[in-house]
């Protein structure tokens, strides 16, 4: 643990207590005495009221109604925090409507060399969507369909959703249960599995009309969903896993309603699991080529031989 994290996380350990020794902090967070009386000291010059007891058993004591010094963030912290703020410029994220009170606030945490150093960073660096004549510009696009903050308020009470989609002019609604919500192509997607008619959606939140949660005397057990999808996973007849080549090729372009689960936390790597209806001409030659297209950097798990035939003679006729 960083001196800085370990110095924070002794601040609330010991606000949450009346009283406590070198020995306890030594144990509890398996440190020297040394390193424990340096961090004491420092945590008393930051502002905690301590008040030292003497004696064999002496220890420290919390004055009572005292309040948690402001976390203090180091130049290197403070620097990550801005650029990843600066980074979400025109990314249609949710609940960024006021930037200007954020940064305000950001700032006023801060000292002036600290804030010095940010307006510095915000007149050099440029990120995709910003506009370099005048970085301070937020494209309209900045802000997210307003269905976005009201779904993900919904799906923090529950997953089973009552949806209403415009479809080409034609409103329908889906009962799902909600497996994941993501942003591609400047887009937010729902991807849900649909519990009436057993089979995943691909939705987007601009398509969206109304958000309910699913009727409490309707809904399924988490288990018995569950089990439908396990049911559907064993249907899936293509399972490809994506190095990092393919990924960008996927996000280029995809002719599936289907998304990649990514299998590490950069985002190099990821599978692919949907079903290929076989018996369609058209759907096996599209897949195909579109296999193709991903490149050499899948490995196929899974596929249904005609598409695989369908591969060879196409390998053939490109070979020398």
């Amino acid at each position: 643990m960083k001196k800085v994290e370990r110095i924070n996380t002794i601040m609330r350990y010991i606000n949450n207590r009346a009283y406590f020794t070198i020995s306890e902090i030594m144990r509890e967070f398996n440190i020297s005495r040394s390193t424990a009386i340096r961090d004491i000291r420092e945590i008393e010059a930051m502002g905690m009221p301590l008040v030292a007891e003497v004696g064999r058993d002496g220890g420290y004591s919390v004055l009572t109604n005292s309040v948690l010094p402001t976390v203090r963030f180091t130049d290197n912290e403070i620097k990550a925090l801005f650029i990843a703020f600066m980074a979400t410029r025109n990314k249609q994220l949710p609940y960024l409507k006021s930037r200007q009170s954020l940064a305000e606030k950001l700032l006023g945490l801060i000292s002036e060399n600290q804030q010095e150093d940010l307006v510095h960073l915000n007149q050099i660096l440029l990120f995709e969507g910003t506009n370099p004549n005048n970085p301070d510009l937020l494209e309209l696009s900045d802000l997210p369909h307003p269905m976005l903050e009201k779904l993900i308020g919904i799906i923090l009470l529950d997953n089973q959703l009552l949806i209403t989609v415009n479809e080409e002019n034609v409103i329908k609604s889906y009962p799902i249960y909600l497996l994941h919500l993501y942003h591609e192509k400047g887009i937010w997607m729902i991807e849900g599995f649909d519990f009436m008619d057993d089979k995943r959606r691909i939705i987007p939140v601009d398509n969206l009309t109304d958000i309910k949660l699913y009727p409490a005397k309707e809904r399924l057990s988490k288990k018995k969903i569950l089990d439908k999808l396990c049911r559907q996973e064993e249907v899936m007849n293509l399972v490809i896993e994506l190095g990092p080549k393919a990924i960008a090729q996927f996000r280029k372009y995809h002719p599936i309603k289907a998304s990649i689960a990514y299998t590490d936390p950069y985002q190099t790597t990821a599978i692919l699991k949907t079903f290929i209806n076989v018996n369609n001409p058209e759907e096996r030659a599209e897949m195909t080529n579109w296999l193709l297209f991903l490149g050499g950097d899948i490995k196929v798990r899974e596929v249904p031989k005609e598409v695989l035939e369908g591969l060879q003679e196409r390998l053939t006729v490109y070979s020398p």
